[in-house]
């Protein structure tokens, strides 16, 4: 057997991260290589071991007794390397290297991409890594710094700190409630044209809250259209297709532009919130720090810690 030393450490990234997403796909994607080269790199790991990490189907990889023993070994390695890391980062006395991010495609085109460029301007040494996607990753495994997620962290292992309300609204053009009228409260809704969203991981529907005093209304909408991208509902909503609901960080800038009013402003209510989360082994990292900092400046300016202006509302 060929002796296991620091050059091999790729390999055994690469097979940690097929051992954690259970395919090549899901590990090619997280190490931007395709999944051949993944499979490649295993199977010559399993050669200069010789030995069997992967039971392999067409459908799906397990890992053998060994390869869950490596896989706990490999992990144990990843983790002092993440600590070495961090303890270098640490010593720096601006932020620098590469800030691996990840968020919602709506966080990250709506909140983290517009604060990037100043960011970038003001620590011209820091890189930006975004990972976009409605998937809950593991941010440990996948090797992510920081992560913007909606409500709190329930992974006891992550560092959280709470940015803001995750404030939803109900909105529409201005065109739209001319030709249809406003309504004044969340009963006035069923004879009007709706709009909603339908989570990808789930294939849910968004459920629509109100509140007002002690009443409360909590109900999937009858939609005539339904979107599985919150931007894709913010371009129905401005295009006059209808009353949606949205984050109001998502139609801050189409409100900025007369595109869209808040409709039942009044009813509105906080349910979730918006939460940066990071791994205790980052807790002390420059690159983090001022990232959250960034985030919590951004969100202030698009309008989620203010309520939106009350228009139509009973």
């Amino acid at each position: 057997m060929e002796s296991i030393g620091v050059q091999s450490l790729p390999s055994l990234i690469a097979f940690a991260r097929v051992a954690a997403q259970g395919s090549y796909v899901g590990a090619a994607r997280t190490l931007s290589v395709s999944p051949s080269a993944v499979s490649k790199i295993v199977q010559r790991l399993e050669a200069r071991l010789q030995l069997r990490l992967f039971t392999r189907t067409t459908r799906s990889l397990t890992l053998t007794p060994e390869g869950r023993e490596l896989y706990e070994r490999v992990q144990r390695l990843l983790h002092e390397l993440q600590h070495i890391e961090q303890f270098a980062a640490a010593r720096l006395a601006e932020p620098a290297g590469v800030l691996k991010v990840a968020a919602s495609l709506p966080v990250g085109t709506h909140i983290i991409g517009p604060l990037l460029p100043a960011l970038r301007e003001q620590y011209p040494q820091l890189r930006i890594d975004l990972r976009l996607s409605d998937r809950l990753i593991d941010l440990v495994e996948e090797g992510i710094d920081v992560a913007v997620r909606v409500g709190d962290p329930k992974d006891s292992t992550l560092v959280g700190r709470r940015l803001a309300p995750n404030r939803l609204c109900t909105y529409a053009a201005p065109a739209y409630l001319a030709r249809h009228g406003t309504p004044r409260s969340p009963d006035d809704l069923a004879a009007h044209t709706l709009v909603n969203f339908r989570y990808q991981s789930s294939g849910y529907p968004l459920r629509w809250l109100f509140q007002q005093g002690s009443q409360r209304w909590d109900f999937v909408p009858d939609a005539a259209i339904v979107a599985d991208m919150s931007d894709a509902v913010l371009a129905v909503l401005v295009a006059g297709g209808g009353i949606g609901t949205l984050a109001t960080y998502i139609a801050a800038e189409a409100v900025a532009r007369g595109e869209l009013v808040p409709v039942l402003a009044d009813y509105a209510c906080d349910n979730t919130v918006l939460t940066a989360v990071w791994p205790r082994s980052r807790q002390n990292n420059p690159g983090v720090k001022v990232f959250v900092q960034a985030v919590v400046e951004r969100l202030g300016e698009a309008g989620t810690t203010a309520p939106p202006a009350a228009t139509g509302a009973g």
